[in-house]
C-alpha cells in the first residue's frame, strides 16, 4: 500500500506540474516522475488525477475541522461558516500558484470543470457541517452546491489576492455569504407556497373539527439561513 508520504508527494507533483503545464498536458507518468515513484505505484495510490485532487480536498477538510476554533461556537451561523472558509483557504496557501493553473484549465474544460464542482460540493457540505449548518437531506444537498458555488467566485479573489492580510478575500467571502444566505432564505419561502405533492394531505390530516391546523412532523419550519 503506498504511504501517507507517497501520496503527499504525489499531490505535491501534481500541482507542482498544474503550475508549469496546461491541465491537458499533466500525463500520469510526468506526476510519478516528478514525485519519484515508479508508475506501478501511483497507480496503487489512485486511480487518476482526479483522484488525487479529491484526496487534497480531503485533506484540506481534515486540516480545517481539526483546527476548528471553539471560541466560534456562540457566533451566528454565517460567522462560524467564514471562519472555516478562510481556514480553508490559509490551509490550501501551498497549492495556490497550482490551484490557479486548475482553475484556467476548468475554464477550457466543461467536464474537468463538473468534476472539481463534484469534489467541492463533498468539501462544502463538511464545512457546513463544521459551521453547524445542517447539510443532509435536499435541502443540505442545496446549501452544499450552493456554498461550492460561493466558494468558486470567492477562490477568483483569493487566486490574485497580494494582500498578506488577504483583506480583498474576506471582503468577497463575506459579501457572498451574505448573499447566499438572503438568496437562501428567499427560496425557501417560495418553496413553500409551490404545490409539493402531499403536502396538502398532510396539512389535511393535522386539522382538526375546528378547522385549525395542527402541528406535526411535516410542518414547515422557518428557515434559519446560513
Amino acid at each position: 500500500m503506498a504511504t501517507e508520504k507517497t501520496r503527499k508527494q504525489i499531490i505535491d507533483a501534481l500541482m507542482a506540474l498544474a503550475v508549469e503545464r496546461d491541465w491537458e498536458r499533466i500525463g500520469l507518468e510526468a506526476v510519478a516522475e516528478r514525485a519519484g515513484v515508479p508508475l506501478a505505484r501511483l497507480r496503487q495510490a489512485y486511480d487518476g488525477r482526479l483522484a488525487i485532487l479529491a484526496d487534497l480536498a480531503r485533506r484540506t477538510d481534515e486540516a480545517v475541522l481539526a483546527g476548528l476554533d471553539p471560541d466560534m461556537a456562540e457566533e451566528a451561523p454565517r460567522e462560524r461558516l467564514f471562519d472555516v472558509l478562510f481556514a480553508r483557504f490559509e490551509a490550501l496557501a501551498p497549492y495556490r500558484a497550482g490551484l490557479r493553473g486548475l482553475m484556467a484549465g476548468a475554464r477550457r474544460d466543461p467536464f474537468l470543470a463538473l468534476a472539481l464542482n463534484r469534489i467541492a460540493v463533498t468539501s462544502m457540505a463538511w464545512m457546513l457541517t463544521a459551521a453547524g449548518i445542517p447539510a443532509t437531506g435536499a435541502i443540505g444537498v442545496a446549501r452544499a452546491q450552493g456554498l461550492a458555488f460561493v466558494w468558486a467566485r470567492v477562490m477568483r479573489v483569493w487566486l490574485d489576492d497580494d494582500d498578506p492580510g488577504l483583506a480583498r478575500t474576506m471582503a468577497a467571502l463575506d459579501r457572498r455569504l451574505r448573499e447566499a444566505e438572503r438568496n437562501f432564505v428567499r427560496i425557501s419561502r417560495i418553496s413553500r407556497l409551490l404545490p409539493i405533492p402531499g403536502r396538502r394531505r398532510r396539512q389535511d390530516a393535522r386539522t382538526e373539527g375546528d378547522g385549525t391546523a395542527r402541528p406535526g412532523n411535516g410542518a414547515a419550519a422557518e428557515p434559519g439561513g446560513f
